[in-house]
């Protein structure tokens, strides 16, 4: 039986879900700062993300990396505080050649994503044998999932700025000051207090 389109549409599912606010806001956070026109440094966000999230949840789901749940229920909004809080520090885009702060957090702190990810999918995936085709199905659903909120996320964000003249700077500061107050409600809220 071919799983592939299982697993790839949990992927999409995944981060897509409405009750998954976590992965909702961390994907906000790291474009806020992003407007359409840059494309291309979005798509090497995503892959960050992604790969970050695939090799958390690959090693946690091979028992290679054990994090207490609360600890890593902690770690998940404070996640998304930094990376917001950052946008609030510089809230455009470097142009130079430089590798950008937010291509780390998407790499490091997609880890922690997929870690957290792992206490659902990684007995799932263990029940698999070999578990790689899944793997590889939730994370290219897991990458078309963040593809498609950001490209609306970045619709709504170029029609604001470029069509009805908001200050890409307030918007950035604006959207990223929202993450970080619903971040440190997850924060306060988080069971690991």
């Amino acid at each position: 039986m071919n799983q592939f389109p299982h697993y790839f549409k949990l992927g999409v599912y995944h981060i897509l879900d409405l009750n998954a606010l976590d992965h909702i806001l961390f994907v906000v956070a790291l474009c806020a700062i992003y407007l359409l026109r840059d494309w291309k440094k979005i798509l090497i966000l995503v892959l960050a993300v992604t790969v970050g999230h695939s090799i958390g949840l690959t090693l946690a789901t091979l028992q290679v990396l054990r994090i207490n749940r609360d600890v890593i229920a902690l770690l998940i909004p404070l996640t998304i505080a930094i990376t917001a809080f950052s946008n609030l520090l510089k809230p455009k885009p470097t142009n130079g050649k430089g590798m950008q702060a937010n291509y780390l957090f998407a790499l490091l702190f997609g880890l922690v994503h997929g870690v957290s990810f792992s206490t659902y999918l990684g007995p799932l995936l263990r029940s698999n044998a070999p578990f790689f085709e899944p793997m590889l199905a939730f994370n290219i659903g897991l990458a078309a999932g963040q593809l498609v909120m950001v490209m609306v996320f970045l619709l709504c964000a170029s029609l604001l700025v470029g069509m009805f003249g908001t200050n890409r700077k307030e918007w950035t500061l604006v959207i990223s000051a929202m993450v970080l107050g619903m971040s440190l409600m997850m924060i306060i809220d988080s069971k690991f207090w």
